[in-house]
């Protein structure tokens, strides 16, 4: 049974009634960020029940020591956490010397949490009465700033329902935190100064073993009926902690407010003997536009982004939150504007996993950012990559493979491998081909070259040296194998000639000899200089094309279809509407044992190869692997049913396509698998952008023109998106009457619709 207290809305997530069994995962669903920054949704005043907290800052991590059972060579020395900062939003309420704590509280009604997607915002509001018989109201509201992505604005206020009382606030910054995710529960923080300066404290911390410096800030602002308080900060702190004390005698009726303006600033940006100073000038900003015109900013910017990024969806409210619901949680994430960063799979929203990017980044992310945004964003994601090409290197080399083979991380921080379970590190190999693919996928899409020959090719020689040498010659097939691999299904592993582990490495051989050849001609310096570099030789080159030439694929006669893997027909077929529902989701019931025996695929393996590569397979070839894989389909993965939902309505089966759209828009909002209170899959939320745009959309880039194949979901009146392609900005209109294209731009762009081509003149 799938969670469904969230209320319907086409631009907030709303939820309305207190319930303590909720908590959890509303603070990831109520997540906010800024890029630079985010935080779970977690009660400014002191929550003695279960909770969640979180405060995350881009690009900081700790090395946590790996945590196995026993040793293997090739090991990664430590899993890269996502580190829970110091906490600055707290603010400790005390009504006549009682703590506010809606846990303990004799009654608390009227409550209601929003998550504004339009204007980027959180609000809170309730009335409570407390043990001491105290009736309050209170309404909260806070957000990040995109104006300033070093602070974060919070506006608290209390108003007395039934008798005047003291309030008293006690705003704080807390630097003795632990993470939720850790493996030995090291201490991943060391505090090094606590200062004030009038109604300003300060925290500098540093984190253990990899030394990021920070400092963590805080200043204040008191009001009575919207008329400022002039008051004294009582300063008090500990060795971790530093807060101020505001009370002030209020009368039954008025309202007490504090406006609270917090954040970071870390050594990635300053000199770490500047970071207080630079504090200093941060609030300083802040303080001086106010709250309020900090939120107008926080509404102009979040308005700029939608006028771009935004889907509309007439006639399907749920549909319609989903999808905005996603796009706002990936903008909150990312925005390009720092190349050291990249796109965790929680964001800014729980510690799960472990690192900042995974190959989700390359298969999924990219297309919503080159489309969404400038160019450039999408080739800042390819240069990350390229900036840690050495890394990769070395991470072949750990693992004995030479000659400049790079395989590239599944998970990691700085390039590094930083992921612990070994059927993850050492054998879902086929990470190393998303990288390459997105380097395609750039220039299909931009048409910009330039990035290959100054810094993609030494990426995709790095790869194919990789897989040239990670294949094995089969002298009883005569073919090229890959063994003990596990491959986009993690429900299988250690087996062998996955296909699309295969297919991908014959693919990315193939293309890095093809743009080889492309630079050679055309790019002749960077050839040189690229040659001299890598010290690659014609004689290496054909070993790259004998592996490709010669690859194996597992096929069955009997079914007409590729093998996912060699043994896969080996198994029990049973399919997963034969399975009981009680066993779901199995890698919650199931035994890992049990689950690789089983015929159950986590998400699109073998039908991931064909999105990936549908030119290279005809409709019928789809239809048939998509009707005999999607039935042994559980979509354990986040990452699976945006895949299942662009090729069913390729192959025109819109209520099959609508059923897995609002599967992957919905999967936190309804929580599907069971587990949002660890934080929000943030990756895959890009795949819902694509289920649109490239599912009902139809949208490809065929013989390098922009294409579409609109179809819409029988339930839909309309939808529409934006394309940023080759600067010039695209609107699809969609409806049950047919399709409408507009263009911002000065030139006519032809585009083909359903096969035809079509011209499209400005606006």
């Amino acid at each position: 049974m799938n969670q469904d207290y969230i209320i319907p809305n086409e631009w907030s997530i709303i939820e309305e009634g207190f319930n303590s069994e909720k908590v959890k995962s509303s603070e990831s669903l109520f997540s906010i960020g800024n890029g630079a920054m985010g935080q779970r949704a977690n009660f400014e005043e002191y929550y003695s029940g279960e909770t969640f907290q979180g405060s995350y800052i881009g690009g900081v991590y700790y090395p946590d020591k790996t945590r196995v059972g026993w040793w293997k060579n090739g090991y990664p020395e430590y899993f890269a956490k996502v580190l829970n900062a110091p906490n600055w939003i707290g603010i400790n309420v005390l009504i006549n010397e009682e703590k506010l704590d809606l846990h303990t509280c004799k009654e608390v009604s009227k409550f209601k949490r929003e998550l504004n997607m339009q204007e980027g915002w959180l609000s809170r509001s309730f009335e409570a009465v407390l043990q001491n018989g105290i009736k309050i109201k209170v309404d909260t509201k806070r957000f990040l700033s995109l104006e300033l992505d070093e602070i974060g604005a919070i506006s608290y206020n209390i108003t007395l329902l039934n008798a005047d009382a003291k309030i008293t606030y006690i705003p704080y910054i807390d630097a003795g935190i632990t993470n939720e995710d850790s493996n030995w529960n090291d201490q991943f923080w060391d505090v090094l100064k606590i200062s004030q300066n009038s109604h300003q404290s300060f925290i500098e911390a540093r984190t253990m073993k990899t030394h990021f410096y920070t400092c963590t800030f805080m200043e204040s602002k008191l009001f009575v009926d919207n008329h400022e308080v002039v008051t004294v900060c009582n300063n008090e702190q500990t060795a971790n902690f530093t807060s101020c004390t505001y009370p002030e005698e209020i009368k039954k009726d008025q309202t007490y407010t504090i406006h609270k303006f917090g954040g970071y600033v870390v050594d990635r940006d300053y000199a770490k003997e500047a970071l207080v100073e630079a504090a200093k000038e941060a609030l300083d900003k802040a303080v001086g536009f106010g709250f309020d015109v900090l939120l107008e900013k926080q509404k102009e910017s979040w308005a700029q982004i939608w006028s771009m990024s935004d889907i509309t969806i007439s006639g399907d409210v749920k549909a319609q939150q989903g999808i905005r619901f996603n796009i706002f949680q990936l903008n909150q994430t990312y925005l390009g504007t720092d190349a050291s960063l990249n796109i965790g799979p929680k964001g800014f929203t729980g510690e799960k996993y472990g690192g900042s990017t995974y190959w989700d980044t390359e298969a999924y992310c990219i297309p919503f950012y080159m489309a969404t945004k400038d160019q450039a964003v999408a080739r800042t994601l390819l240069e990350y990559r390229y900036n840690h090409l050495e890394k990769a290197i070395e991470n072949a080399a750990k693992l004995g493979f030479t000659n400049g083979a790079a395989l590239y991380p599944m998970v990691t921080m700085n390039g590094e491998e930083c992921h612990n379970e070994w059927e993850i590190t050492f054998e879902e190999i086929h990470r190393n081909g998303a990288i390459a693919f997105a380097i395609f996928n750039y220039y299909r899409f931009t048409e910009d070259y330039s990035y290959i020959p100054e810094k993609g090719l030494e990426v995709l020689i790095g790869i194919a040296r990789f897989w040239q040498q990670r294949a094995t010659f089969s002298s009883d097939k005569n073919k090229f194998m890959i063994l003990g691999v596990t491959g986009p299904n993690e429900y299988e592993n250690n087996i062998n000639n996955n296909f699309y582990t295969n297919y991908i490495a014959k693919w990315c051989i193939n293309y890095a000899l093809e743009n080889i050849e492309i630079v050679k001609t055309d790019h002749v310096s960077d050839y040189i200089r690229i040659k001299e570099k890598v010290n690659f030789s014609d004689e290496e080159l054909l070993k790259w094309k004998n592996v490709a030439d010669q690859m194996y694929f597992p096929v069955s006669e009997k079914h007409n279809i590729y093998l996912q893997q060699d043994g896969f027909l080996d198994k029990e077929l049973i399919t997963v509407a034969d399975l009981d529902k009680s066993q779901r989701p199995i890698n919650q019931k199931w035994s890992w044992d049990r689950i690789l025996r089983s015929p159950y695929i986590k998400q699109a393996d073998t039908l991931q190869g064909f999105y990936m590569f549908e030119e290279d397979f005809s409709t019928e070839e789809l239809e048939r692997h998509f009707d005999f894989y999607e039935p042994f389909t559980v979509h354990e993965s986040s990452l699976s049913p945006c895949v299942h939902s662009i090729q069913a309505a390729k192959l025109n089966r819109m209520e099959q396509a609508y059923t897995f759209y609002l599967r992957t828009s919905r999967l936190d909002l309804d929580d599907y698998n069971h587990e949002v209170e660890e934080g929000l899959h943030i990756t895959s939320m890009a795949g819902t952008w694509m289920s649109i745009v490239e599912g009902f959309g139809g949208m490809r880039v065929q013989n390098n023109t922009l294409s579409f194949s609109p179809k819409i979901p029988k339930g839909w009146k309309a939808y529409s998106f934006k394309v940023n392609f080759r600067h010039q900005v695209i609107t699809v209109n969609v409806s049950q009457k047919g399709t409408e294209f507009t263009l911002e731009g000065t030139e006519a762009i032809h585009i083909l619709v359903d096969g035809e081509v079509v011209t499209v003149s400005p606006n």
